[in-house]
């Protein structure tokens, strides 16, 4: 990675960590409001910065260079917000304010069997089934392919049957999410 590992460098970076770290912290704070998120923006900033340290060091201005790095993480923070807000709102302007006669007990057993299925296949079949996601769509939302997002929902779907024992598990997800206000999505 270009990481030149020696005395002076190690001693070099420290100081510039303890110099600038609540410097940056702050910052990460001011530009996302977001207090418990600051100090992780800055810890990965100079993380970032370690492993470009021989170039960062002979830079003009080292905590320039570094608050850029900052903003950077916290532009990415904040869009990344921006668009789970958009999905969100997206889901809940398409849900309907009330269902009738809730099956209480479907929507428990199905939440219970969706915790116990790994995360990738859970969120698949969440997002398609729950979400009404196309295969594109979720595998964007998740950072996957296509490809993976079929097989994750198809063995996803198989493990939600073994667990609950039924046929049409695919309406029963769906149903049980509906009924219990997308809980499933919210609470996980």
């Amino acid at each position: 990675m270009g990481t030149v590992v020696d005395d002076a460098a190690s001693v070099e970076f420290h100081a510039f960590f303890e110099r600038h770290y609540a410097e940056l912290s702050r910052l990460a704070h001011l530009l996302t409001g977001e207090p418990d998120a600051a100090d992780d923006l800055a810890a990965d900033a100079l993380l970032a910065l370690w492993h470009r340290w021989d170039r960062v060091r002979s830079a003009d201005h080292p905590a320039a260079y570094a608050r850029g790095v900052v903003a950077n993480l916290a532009r990415t923070r904040i869009r990344t917000a921006v668009r789970e807000r958009r999905r969100i709102a997206l889901f809940w302007s398409q849900r309907e304010e009330k269902t009738e006669n809730p099956d209480v007990a479907g929507v428990v057993d199905v939440q219970e069997a969706l915790r116990r299925l790994p995360f990738r296949k859970r969120a698949c079949v969440v997002l398609r089934h729950a979400f009404d996601l196309s295969e594109k769509d979720t595998a964007l939302a998740l950072g996957v392919s296509v490809g993976t997002v079929k097989s994750q929902t198809s063995k996803g779907m198989a493990e939600l049957q073994r667990l609950l024992g039924t046929r049409g598990v695919q309406k029963q997800v769906h149903a049980a999410i509906a009924r219990s206000g997308g809980a499933a999505g919210r609470n996980r």
